[in-house]
């Protein structure tokens, strides 16, 4: 049990901080590449505008924690679940969390220069329909779900219950948004592929 936790615990702080540099380093390619932003936030004090404030605290304090845990025993104090915290469930996790980064690099890869973080208002952003998103009109909040889940079952605590169930209603809460962002651009073409694809799956 000590190696396992061992790992987890290290693999969850070398986890997020690269998912960090990834996330930064292709935003920042792509803005050096195309000139253009990849980042909306949507405007000040807009329910999209806090959807995305909601986001980043939980993703900054979700970093601070794990690269905290591997020098300090933070785990009393994150309120961890003794029933969940076992070997199988902690890989069951890292293991989710594997999937959800392959997930988000396919889907992101599959966008390439489509890919945006936020509501963008360009009426000249084609609209996906295949591939990945030929099964979900969300592929990419699908596979953060995913790692959502994953990072709770690699943590099982009070702490990663609250950052899966804030994380869930700020993309569910996004996806809507979105939604109406793209009938608004697209029109009937986005109605008739709503009625094809499913939101989730």
């Amino acid at each position: 049990m000590l190696d396992i936790e061992l790992f987890v615990r290290h693999f969850l702080a070398v986890y997020f901080l690269l998912i960090g540099v990834q996330y930064s380093s292709g935003a920042l390619g792509l803005w050096r590449r195309t000139g253009i932003s990849h980042i909306k936030y949507g405007p000040k004090g807009s329910r999209t505008w806090w959807y995305r404030q909601t986001f980043n605290a939980f993703r900054a304090a979700i970093l601070g924690i794990v690269l905290a845990r591997v020098a300090w025993p933070l785990d009393a104090g994150l309120g961890i679940f003794p029933v969940l915290y076992q070997p199988a469930i902690l890989l069951t996790g890292v293991l989710a969390l594997i999937v959800s980064f392959g997930l988000i690099g396919y889907v992101h890869s599959y966008m390439h220069q489509n890919w945006r973080s936020g509501i963008d208002p360009d009426k000249h952003q084609p609209l996906l329909t295949e591939g990945p998103f030929g099964r979900s009109r969300n592929p990419l909040f699908l596979a953060i779900m995913v790692g959502q889940v994953g990072f709770f079952l690699a943590l099982p605590s009070v702490f990663s219950l609250v950052c899966l169930l804030a994380g869930m209603a700020v993309l569910v809460g996004q996806s809507y948004r979105e939604e109406v962002t793209l009938t608004n651009i697209h029109g009937q073409a986005y109605e008739v592929y709503q009625q094809r694809v499913p939101r989730w799956l």
